[in-house]
């Protein structure tokens, strides 16, 4: 049995890869990210710098490759971010809007550099970004769904900040099992 090679598309000048399967329950691995991405240019952000401006308007996608960054929405923290294909800007991109939050390298960090225009025209890339949308929004569904829980059955107020950090880890990790979501009670 042969192996026909891998197919790729010219978008924006760089070759991206139109035959790459995600496996939407695992995150991926070196081989399949660097097959992904391979086409994309490659930029580095030192710790402590700025990548994205709330308010700024980049059109760009920024595909971690290596690093940790923050999310930063009005002076609070809302996310670390670490794991390899996470992506950086897609809702401004997809809403075509600003970003809405400071994104900032807590370590070195390496990511691929795609044009906006990239989401029109690859599918893989869509579903891509589609599934890490679908990861936040079902620990965000989760994560409140518990929250409300607490709020209703009169729980104290350090139970309720547990619970809001655990949604904000929740969230940063891009887990699809919120069954992690641990109710720390303080009596």
């Amino acid at each position: 049995m042969s192996t026909s090679p891998i197919k790729t598309a010219d978008i924006e000048g760089y070759p991206v890869n139109t035959q790459i399967r995600i496996n939407e329950y695992a995150p991926l691995d070196d081989a399949s990210f660097d097959k992904m991405f391979a086409g994309l240019p490659l930029v580095t952000y030192r710790v402590g710098e700025t990548i994205l401006t709330a308010g700024s308007n980049t059109g760009r996608l920024l595909i971690l490759k290596k690093g940790e960054v923050a999310i930063i929405k009005d002076f609070i923290e809302i996310a670390r971010v670490k794991e390899p294909g996470a992506v950086i800007g897609e809702l401004s991109v997809l809403l075509g809007q600003p970003h809405t939050a400071d994104v900032q390298a807590l370590e070195d960090s390496q990511f691929h550099v795609a044009d906006g225009g990239l989401l029109a025209k690859d599918p893989v890339m869509v579903l891509h970004v589609a599934k890490i949308l679908a990861r936040r929004l079902i620990a965000a569904d989760s994560g409140l769904v518990e929250l409300n829980k607490q709020l209703n059955t009169g729980q104290s107020p350090n139970v309720l900040s547990e619970t809001l950090i655990d949604i904000e880890e929740t969230l940063s990790s891009g887990m699809t099992n919120t069954d992690h979501l641990k109710i720390r009670r303080y009596y």
